[in-house]
């Protein structure tokens, strides 16, 4: 039996977790206070594309009390990681993966030198090679309804690869583990560019929604607020074009396609408004580092990096 810690069983990582308890697997969650105190007593309650049902699954607030895994699938926010990164750090050189499965820039994606904005010194890409990880891009929404339990929506798309490209046998082995469970995995060759392509979504949508206070529709129905996406987007493009991990895109029809998500909250908007730190580091900080090292002026990012930092900060 496969076993799978959810490190960060929040909406994304609860509907995971439940998801692939439902398929039999062993399952383990990180969570903390209520949340994690409902599913100690009443397991993991879910509406979703799956249906709604409830599983009984492991939590605990420390993830090294729950023994060893074969993936750790990392849902936690990017920023998050200093404060999780001592229950990590032990599974470094064993035969666990790491998936990660963040908004942003992650931490393998550039080692040398690593970014200021995902990885101060190196810390994270020294203990986990790239052998030891499986990226991944999420296409789903979500939200806690209540503690322990979690309404999911926007479709069930998962998508896998190895971070120097290609898709190996764990990577195919977790694609195997969803599509068992139910959801929409994919293998991708090119998981480097995914990602990126979700960067410039995040650039745009998560901070737009907070900076007006949006959820997507009547964002992107505004003239005035959906340039203000566009042009975010477009220097996060550029940023990409310039590292070469991705040729011309349609951001005006990724703008179109984002805007079939009615009046879903993006997951920045929802930490704001629940007085959360916000991701703006591993999405907006690490286009502008990037924008640097490669020459590519980044004006709208560093204007909205620095207001979310401004609301961010009133909001702790």
């Amino acid at each position: 039996m496969t076993r799978i810690a959810v490190v960060g069983a929040g909406a994304i990582g609860g509907f995971l977790a439940a998801a692939l308890a439902r398929a039999g697997n062993a399952v383990a969650v990180v969570a903390r206070g209520e949340h994690a105190a409902a599913i100690r007593r009443e397991g993991l309650s879910v509406e979703s594309d799956l249906g709604t049902f409830s599983v009984p699954v492991i939590v605990s607030d420390d993830l090294r009390t729950l023994g060893a895994f074969d993936f750790l699938l990392l849902t936690f926010k990017a920023h998050q990681w200093p404060s999780l990164l001592e229950q990590i750090a032990p599974f470094a050189g064993t035969g666990t993966h790491l998936v990660t499965m963040q908004n942003g820039v992650p931490f393998w994606y550039v080692r040398e030198p690593a970014l200021r904005s995902v990885d101060p010194g190196g810390t994270i890409g020294a203990l986990f090679p790239d052998t030891q990880v499986i990226g991944s891009v999420v296409h789903v929404s979500g939200t806690i309804v209540a503690p322990g339990r979690i309404r999911q929506s926007g479709g069930l798309r998962y998508v896998f690869g190895d971070p120097g490209g290609g898709c190996g046998d764990r990577a195919a082995e977790l694609v195997d583990l969803f599509g068992r469970a139910g959801l929409a995995a994919e293998a991708d060759s090119q998981i480097r560019q995914t990602v990126w392509l979700k960067l410039v979504n995040n650039a745009g949508l998560n901070t737009v929604s907070v900076l007006r206070k949006l959820t997507i529709k009547p964002m992107l129905e505004e003239v005035e607020t959906r340039e203000e996406v566009r042009r975010l987007m477009m220097e996060a493009l550029r940023v990409g074009q310039a590292i070469g991990v991705v040729g011309d895109v349609d951001v005006d029809a990724r703008i179109s396609y984002a805007a079939r998500l009615d009046n879903v909250k993006t997951s920045m908007l929802q930490d704001f408004e629940h007085r959360r730190p916000l991701e703006i580091d591993p999405i907006l900080g690490a286009v502008c580092e990037l924008g640097e090292r490669y020459g590519v002026e980044t004006p709208e990012v560093r204007k909205a990096y620095a207001a979310l930092q401004r609301l961010g900060a009133g909001a702790i």
